[in-house]
């Protein structure tokens, strides 16, 4: 009985934590297993449209998921998964989701133009649009890798915002902006446009990658959630991260790969989906434009 109750009153204290918090962004990457840069060395693009593609099962496990937690989310989609599962893209609008723009072939920012870039970003844009009815807000870069010059094009071509910063420390390949600051993570950087940076646990302007992907695949999941409640307690706004195939174990494998690469991809697959689960229930989550103006309205009552 002593240990019922302690267990009880341990239950009411989360509870009541997670009620104080504020509300945590939640993002989707829709892209298929082959489509990973990790993987680049061994799966070239061009063999892409042959390979046994796994994206409608594993989102729709995704839209399973957080049906369940009744979590609303932003799904930032690739160009090249909406012209081949266009069903997929209804069904995830339908569900209430936000769709945002993921670019079109997962090609990272620094390696277009600015004029490619500017074709990249409007035609994805305007396919997920004509599917949905609905304005598209959000870009996030393949492998986070915007740039300075990238954000005026999205702003120019009618994007509102973007979630691409990942301030880790040290040296990394994830691209920058230079007044992105980790302890204030979602930010106006241009008047009318917000970056809503992956999230981590700061150490001054940069810090801890603490955002998702393989960095939650990688920690003790106890670890993960006292780093997401130490973010949230502080006021801050926190936004994760996953792909579906990180819930997919049966995923079809590829040879050739560097131990790193293994590491990397495999890691932890198979205790993914539960390790989301628990994160879904223990936090109050939102989709990205919705944590965007919550926060621009707390900038703008707090300038009042």
């Amino acid at each position: 009985a002593p240990l019922a109750v302690t267990r009880y009153r341990q239950a009411r204290a989360l509870s009541s934590i997670v009620e104080r918090q504020p509300p945590a962004g939640m993002s989707i990457d829709v892209e298929d297993w082959f489509m990973v840069s990790n993987l680049a060395s061994v799966v070239d693009a061009s063999s892409w449209s042959g390979r046994e593609s796994t994206v409608e099962r594993n989102t729709d496990l995704v839209l399973r998921r957080l049906a369940d937690y009744g979590v609303a989310a932003t799904f930032f989609i690739l160009g090249w998964v909406a012209k081949r599962c266009p069903a997929l893209v209804d069904r995830i609008h339908r569900a209430g989701h936000e769709i945002a723009s993921h670019g079109m072939n997962h090609q990272p920012v620094h390696s277009l133009s600015a004029n490619e870039f500017r074709d990249d970003v409007t035609l994805c844009k305007n396919i997920l649009e004509q599917r949905t009815g609905q304005a598209v807000h959000g870009y996030r870069a393949p492998d986070f890798s915007i740039t300075e010059w990238a954000v005026d094009v999205l702003q120019d071509v009618g994007y509102t915002y973007d979630s691409s910063v990942f301030p880790i420390l040290g040296p990394h390949r994830y691209g920058a902006i230079g007044n992105i600051d980790a302890r204030e993570p979602v930010r106006e950087i241009r008047p009318g446009f917000h970056e809503a940076c992956i999230s981590c646990v700061p150490i001054g302007r940069r810090g801890l990658p603490w955002g998702g992907g393989g960095y939650f695949r990688l920690l003790p999941y106890a670890a993960f959630r006292r780093g997401v409640a130490t973010i949230l307690n502080t006021g801050r706004p926190f936004v994760f991260y996953i792909h579906p195939w990180e819930l997919d174990p049966d995923q079809p494998r590829v040879g050739g790969l560097t131990r790193g690469q293994r590491f990397r991809h495999y890691l932890n697959l198979e205790r993914c989906e539960a390790r989301w689960s628990r994160l879904l229930d223990e936090f109050r989550w939102t989709n990205l434009s919705d944590l965007v103006e919550r926060c621009a309205a707390a900038r703008a009552q707090d300038r009042a």
